[in-house]
């Protein structure tokens, strides 16, 4: 038996400093040393066994144990997830279908900029709503990337557009979780979370806009960016206060969608073929780096824009149903998988819960309690990734390609990840040896040992739990119960700091090394997640100094009036 410490070293401080020491290795690895992502996750677990043997105690056998266990995580249902988005993607370029999706997009508009927000942010948010785990960057970062965007900057796009759907996404999950954890009713902690994330959707079309092309694109295209922000956060804030935090996203998603093809109807912007121009010269300046991609033509970009122009006009009704086939069917499956509640019953009953060989049972808490986390569920069939599968094997079968076809994109996309999986194997690795070995917990109570600032500084425990783990569902399992807990005693609200949690953890996933690997992977740059890195820790650190402020200054009467009452 282990049993975690607050203070194995003597000082709570001391303890926290040793316990950051894997964090502080892969971030430097990945951020200043450029390595490989695989090799800076693989280093970094390799710190955090040595800090939990070492520093806190913790037997080699169970750190090891806690290690394979993350590993297997971080396999299925991860990565099980992302590697059948992708080749869900695979068969619609197999069948010829990805051009008429990308020609469709060109109907809404040929603007590159108002692409990016209505596919990496709108229908991106939509994937966040249904899927999560990593899909919707995994999707959309093709997509752009066949609308003539650079892989590079299609990755960084699709990373800061995954920010405030993620509070509320996989059908809220990450609110659901908190809310089983501290015993808040969910539904009021997401009605927080609604009055926090739609600043953060407010702002992001805008910030889309500026990262695709700078400041002479935010002067000509922020009118529709305004409009689509304002239809999804408002749309956001009511679903989330009024409806139902399980079909939050869903709405705000397709009320932005709404807002931007009407918007489009009666005004267009200026200036998207100069931006078009600019973004297929640095796609083709980048393609001996990363190989041919989808779009990519060898003639001009005049000819390019005149194919894709003449394509969208060809476009029949039959046609365009096709091409958007595999996405409609995605949302119905998953809205039937998680909202009907007898087929989500059913599903959940087929989960297998397995007690980790020898780990199970043998971790306890600083409270003297088993940790739950020792026990693995085997979502074989109630997988997001198993409802993927069972989508593409539906679409193969409509686009009439032949089992050896599907076969062969199946075995070309596994071949194609393998480092994806091994990243994303030693990142949740890392993350069970941390939380197992009580590193992960002494890092959030030292933070939360700070008294009324840790209003400023409680979105930062949500940050650093989805940087680590990938996931807000995750960063709500480490800390809701702490945050609760601090609230209590700094006499702060703890539906405002519970919530706090998951706002900041939805500005942690765009700098995760598993969402870079996903977003690397998918776009074909496997290997360069430490220039992905760089390209989004100072647009993640940004969006999280505005959340800290805001979340302050909610917990004072400047800004108090904003929250819900219960």
């Amino acid at each position: 038996m282990f049993q975690q410490q607050l203070e194995p070293l003597g000082s709570l401080w001391l303890s926290a400093l040793v316990a950051l020491l894997p964090l502080v290795t892969i971030f430097v690895t990945l951020g200043a040393l450029r390595w490989k992502a695989h090799w800076a996750g693989l280093s970094a677990l390799a710190v955090a066994v040595v800090v939990a043997v070492a520093a806190f105690g913790m037997p080699v056998h169970l750190a090891l144990l806690s290690a394979t266990e993350g590993a297997v995580f971080g396999l299925f249902p991860i990565m099980w997830i992302v590697f059948t988005a992708i080749w869900l993607y695979q068969l619609t370029v197999a069948a010829g279908r990805f051009e008429d999706l990308r020609a469709a997009f060109h109907l809404i508009s040929d603007d590159p900029r108002v692409q990016a927000i209505i596919i990496a942010f709108c229908f991106g948010g939509l994937l966040e709503a249904l899927a999560g785990f990593g899909a919707p960057v995994a999707i959309t970062g093709v997509m752009l990337m066949a609308l003539g965007f650079s892989p590079l900057r299609a990755a960084v796009v699709v990373l800061l557009a995954n920010t405030a759907p993620v509070a509320f996404g996989a059908v809220g999950t990450p609110i659901i979780t908190a809310g089983n954890l501290t015993g808040i009713p969910y539904a009021e902690i997401g009605a927080v979370v609604g009055h926090q994330t739609p600043v953060l959707a407010f702002i992001v079309p805008i910030l889309l806009v500026l990262l695709v092309d700078g400041v002479r694109g935010v002067k000509q295209v922020w009118p529709v960016a305004l409009v689509i922000g304002v239809a999804f956060a408002v749309a956001q804030w009511l679903a989330a206060t009024y409806l139902s935090v399980e079909l939050t996203d869903i709405v705000a998603s397709l009320a932005g969608l709404v807002a931007g093809v009407v918007m489009l109807r009666f005004w267009q912007p200026r200036g998207g073929a100069e931006a078009m121009d600019a973004l297929r010269i640095e796609r083709d300046e980048d393609a001996p780096a990363t190989g041919p991609t989808p779009g990519a033509g060898g003639g001009s970009l005049a000819t390019e824009q005149r194919t894709l122009a003449e394509r969208a006009q060809a476009l029949t009704t039959g046609r365009l149903l096709m091409a958007f086939a595999p996405y409609l069917l995605i949302i119905v499956v998953f809205s039937v998988a998680k909202l009907v509640t007898p087929v989500a019953s059913f599903l959940s009953g087929t989960d297998l819960k397995i007690g980790w060989p020898g780990l199970d049972g043998a971790v306890l808490s600083v409270a003297g309690k088993a940790v739950s986390s020792t026990t693995y569920t085997f979502q074989w069939l109630s997988s997001p990734g198993s409802l993927l599968l069972l989508s593409g094997v539906v679409i193969a079968a409509l686009y009439r390609l032949s089992p050896a076809t599907a076969l062969r994109e199946f075995a070309a996309t596994a071949h194609k990840m393998r480092f994806a999986f091994l990243t994303v194997a030693t990142v949740l690795a890392l993350a069970y040896v941390m939380n197992l070995s009580g590193q992960t917990i002494v890092i959030g109570t030292w933070i939360a040992g700070t008294g009324a600032a840790f209003a400023f500084l409680s979105p930062i425990l949500g940050w650093l739990g989805t940087a680590v783990t990938g996931s807000d569902t995750s960063a709500n399992a480490l800390f809701a119960t702490l945050q609760q807990t601090a609230a209590q005693q700094a006499g702060l609200d703890p539906h405002l700091m519970v919530a706090a949690n998951t706002s900041g953890g939805v500005v942690g996933k765009m700098i995760s090394p598993q969402n870079l690997t996903i977003a690397a992977t998918a776009v074909g740059i496997a290997g360069r997640e430490s220039e992905l890195f760089r390209r989004t820790v100072l647009w993640s650190l940004g969006l999280l100094l505005v959340l800290c402020t805001l979340v302050y200054l909610q917990s004072t009467p400047v800004l108090g009036w904003m929250l819900p009452t219960f």
